[in-house]
């Protein structure tokens, strides 16, 4: 008998989900938890993987399509059963212009090449295909000029990830070297920003995405609860850039993760939660709810919108452990891995608009948080010095913008102006082990 495949409740909330796209068409081959289709739902995006084993031998619920958790949305035959291949795949429930995966053409204009997230065995592929991989990861390798049949993917199903291509493009540089040719470094910058939504063509009308729907309603939902507040603080950050540029070779060798800035803001943050637990609280109804764990919310941008997995317990971590839990869950937001509970229970959000050259950003509260904290970017300018004896100096620095919106109902402006206070002094004095 063929083996159903059902739309998953991907968390006690959730009651239906949205079909945004297909990875496998009736007739393909599937392997057991290889990725099968994508859902959105209330919650999270994400990609399901099949049951079992077989051909897909029906789609019975097309993209676009919201249905109620478990219903039957397709069909695999055995591989010792018959899976004939329909004539046409089941209409769409409306013409959808992106999916929440990435954002594309009107159906009527597509191209004709696969959609680019579509799984390809690594070792299958066929001349003119590309390695299953995200748009980030082609982006990098169309930069560097590198075809993507050359890298291994370590990602499920011969995924190519990001550390995939970097790891690729650092081996190719230290072959260089070895033989003596020479190539130019690409410099730093910042992380490429993320595609615009809008329509590939002026003057379409393109639908909204479920995730776009969510993000206007918990905008606007914000600003209707929070009495919304900011406060921006200028922070000498030259002490943590030096820290990092001479650790973070080393703390890569050692842990096999990127050392980033996100885990100093981070761990400042923290610090200063434990002296003004106030921002670390929220209003419920006529009362106010401090919470004894620190759920540090970080946003995520992505191809498709803007999420915010949810590092839990973060002041039970050391820096090492931020660091992890940082990347894991950028990771896994970047490729759909993210769990409902993944998103859920944050008490604290910090979002980092910097990484696209702002120089500083003032957010909209996370609800039910009652703070946000925006980190702008680092740049270098002259600073007016005071040594220990009080004569002044102009030296180049690196400075970094910090904001903090905040819930003026609960927050007061000097309790809000005293936590920045003191997340700038632990990142000036920066004294802790990065490990």
């Amino acid at each position: 008998m063929p083996t159903d495949i059902v739309m998953p409740q991907m968390g006690e909330s959730i009651v239906e989900g949205t079909i945004t796209k297909w990875l496998k068409k009736p007739g393909d081959k599937v392997q057991r938890d290889e990725p099968l289709f994508e859902i959105s739902t209330d919650k999270v995006d994400a990609e399901i993987p099949s049951p079992a084993s077989g051909v897909l031998q029906e789609i019975k619920v097309g993209e676009g399509a919201t249905v109620g958790v478990n219903t039957v949305v397709g069909t695999i035959a055995s591989d010792g059963e018959t899976a004939p291949r329909p004539s046409a795949a089941p209409a769409k429930a409306a013409p959808v212009a992106e999916t929440s995966a990435i954002a594309a053409p009107p159906a009527a204009r597509q191209p004709a090449s696969p959609p680019p997230d579509i799984p390809v065995p690594v070792a299958a592929q066929e001349e003119g295909e590309e390695a299953r991989s995200s748009p980030l990861v082609r982006k990098i390798a169309r930069e560097h000029g590198i075809s993507l049949s050359q890298v291994s993917g370590t990602g499920l199903g011969g995924r190519i990830t990001k550390q995939d291509i970097m790891q690729f493009i650092e081996n190719q540089e230290s072959a260089r070297v070895g033989t003596g040719i020479a190539t130019p470094a690409p410099a730093e910058s910042p992380a490429p920003a993320p595609r615009p939504a809008p329509a590939a063509y002026p003057g379409d009308l393109v639908p909204m995405t479920n995730m776009r729907k969510l993000i206007a309603k918990h905008m606007i939902e914000s600003r209707r609860t929070s009495a919304h507040v900011h406060c921006m603080y200028e922070v000498d950050l030259t002490r943590v850039v030096n820290l990092r540029n001479q650790h973070k070779a080393g703390f890569e060798q050692r842990h096999g993760v990127r050392l980033t800035f996100m885990p100093f803001f981070v761990r400042a943050a923290i610090m200063a939660v434990q002296q003004w637990p106030i921002v670390n609280a929220n209003i419920e109804g006529e009362n106010i709810r401090y919470h004894r764990q620190i759920n540090v919310g970080i946003a995520v941008a992505l191809d498709w919108g803007l999420i915010v997995p949810v590092l839990k317990n973060a002041d039970d971590l050391n820096f090492l452990g931020l660091q992890r839990g940082i990347t894991d869950l950028g990771e896994r937001a970047r490729h759909k891995k993210l769990k409902p509970e993944d998103v859920e229970g944050s008490t604290f959000t910090v979002t980092n608009p910097g990484q696209f050259g702002a120089v500083f950003g003032l957010p909209i509260i996370n609800q039910p948080n009652s703070v946000i904290m925006g980190v702008g970017g680092i740049m270098k300018m002259p600073l007016v010095i005071t040594d220990k004896d009080g004569n002044d100096s102009i030296a180049i620095r690196s400075v970094v913008h910090l904001t903090l919106g905040y819930d003026h109902r609960l927050v007061d402006g000097a309790v809000a102006d005293q936590f920045m206070a003191q997340v700038k002094k632990n990142l000036e004095t920066w004294s802790e082990e990065i490990g």
